[in-house]
């Protein structure tokens, strides 16, 4: 078995790290200058002028009114704007955005760039009361199905509807957050995770109106934000869970290790009769790469086939978005490929961050995937590195989590808040929406033990 070590994935670090100081800016120099600050009735609301020099010019067209926020400990007020990808470079703060993540403020730019077609990418600055930025939130519009995930035995009516009315409960949606992946708030050193999400509860409304947006999501934000983000629910939003990710606990000396002190007998016995499969075939190994690109002609059509077959989709991933992921974050992207001989049968893009490997998503080759089952192969693989480079946490997208469940693996909860821009549409929308979230009707799900954590 061929696998690089993280440590000399690490080396490549450097190199990155030296391409992102070159696009470091100064601090930029705001018209509206300690010496001259705003006058306080025009602290509310600031001149979008100001926010085009802090971010150094941005383009006419492309900036929204600002909408009064909130104020800070310090008596700062604060509100937010809207941008886009071309504003962002001179924005200083948002170079050190999500700094904290694996997914920093370039996987956010590389989902611009490469999932332009399914959705609108935008940006909300958050301006104090002298004009500065203080941060940047990611959000996205997107023509959202209400009903999607529930599966057309619970849906069936509205498919008759829409013979007639093709948009019937189909809304214009602003989600704040990751077109790809879970979300979290843009807090900085100098403005805390409260006072983002209180100018933010503050000024969306307004926003998602002037934006033509009927629907208003903050997509899956880790349940650990959920005080942070009580006051979008004291503003109408209705909070349900998400489908979750999972977390396993991988801190063990080997992967047989952790089958004997953490699996169950049976579940051991089922498992070592799966991965048996696979145990008389030589030619199957296994290797472990930074950057896809040379490859991606044979990665992606293992990704669709795992794409088409999920009863949920989302983001459809596009080529270029896995030769750009590895090429512009090395530091924190591992590809991990398995060759039947010199064929490519399974891929895993993963990402690292602290002491967690994120398994983010798989492809397969179905033509073999099942009969070798070379779901719980991958896994054994993905694990048995993770060990060996000092990883504690296994953590793994939402989906598939029946062999999840028998891996003892924990949820870890996801929280979507929503909430129409119409007042008396919200009213019967914040009733309805915990009944309409697929996480209420996945059997699987409620056989976990901390099931009752999503609510």
């Amino acid at each position: 078995m061929e696998a690089i070590t993280d440590a000399q994935l690490r080396l490549s670090r450097d190199s990155g790290l030296k391409r992102n100081r070159a696009l470091l800016v100064p601090k930029f120099q705001d018209r509206n200058s300690p010496e001259h600050p705003l006058k306080p009735e025009e602290a509310a609301i600031v001149d979008p002028r100001g926010v085009m020099n802090s971010c150094g010019g941005l383009e006419n067209g492309e900036m929204r009114a600002a909408s009064p926020g909130a104020f800070g400990r310090s008596g700062e007020s604060f509100s937010i704007s809207v941008v886009a990808r071309s504003e962002l470079s001179r924005c200083a703060p948002w170079l050190s955005t999500f700094t904290d993540q694996r997914k920093d403020h370039r996987y956010y730019e590389i989902l611009n760039d490469t999932l332009q077609s399914d959705f609108e990418h935008r940006y909300f600055v958050i301006v104090d009361n002298n004009g500065r930025v203080r941060a940047i939130q990611p959000f996205f519009l997107v023509d959202q199905d209400i009903f999607e995930g529930l599966g057309t035995e619970r849906t069936s009516w509205i498919s008759r509807i829409r013979r007639f009315y093709p948009r019937f409960l189909k809304l214009r949606a602003l989600m704040v957050g990751c077109s790809a992946g879970e979300a979290h708030l843009a807090a900085t050193d100098t403005l805390p995770a409260d006072i983002v999400a209180e100018t933010l509860s503050n000024g969306i409304v307004a926003q998602a109106r002037s934006l033509k947006a009927q629907l208003i999501v903050l997509k899956e934000f880790p349940s650990r934000y959920r005080e942070v983000l009580h006051c979008f629910v004291q503003r109408g939003f209705a909070r349900a869970p998400s489908m979750p990710m999972t977390m396993l606990d991988i801190g063990y000396d080997s992967f047989d290790a952790y089958m004997t002190k953490a699996l169950k007998s049976s579940t051991r016995r089922k498992l070592r009769k799966k991965l048996a499969a696979t145990a008389g075939i030589s030619d199957i190994s296994m290797s472990v790469t930074d950057d896809a690109t040379s490859f991606v002609d044979e990665i992606y059509p293992l990704y669709l086939q795992v794409f088409e077959r999920s009863s949920m989709q989302f983001e459809k991933l596009t080529k270029d978005f896995f030769c750009q992921i590895g090429q512009r974050m090395s530091d924190k992207v591992r590809f991990f490929a398995w060759r039947r001989g010199n064929v490519l049968v399974a891929f895993s893009l993963c990402m690292v961050q602290g002491d967690s490997l994120y398994a983010e998503y798989v492809g397969f080759d179905y033509a073999v995937a099942l009969d070798l089952h070379l779901y719980h192969y991958v896994v054994r693989d993905m694990i048995s590195w993770g060990i060996g480079q000092g990883y504690r946490w296994f953590r793994s997208s939402a989906l598939n989590y029946d062999p999840k469940l028998h891996m003892r693996h924990r949820l870890d909860p996801l929280d979507l808040y929503v909430r129409h821009t119409s007042g008396l549409a919200n009213a019967i929308f914040g009733l309805a929406l915990p009944w309409i979230v697929p996480a209420r009707y996945d059997a699987t799900l409620k056989l976990f033990p901390d099931y009752r954590e999503l609510w």
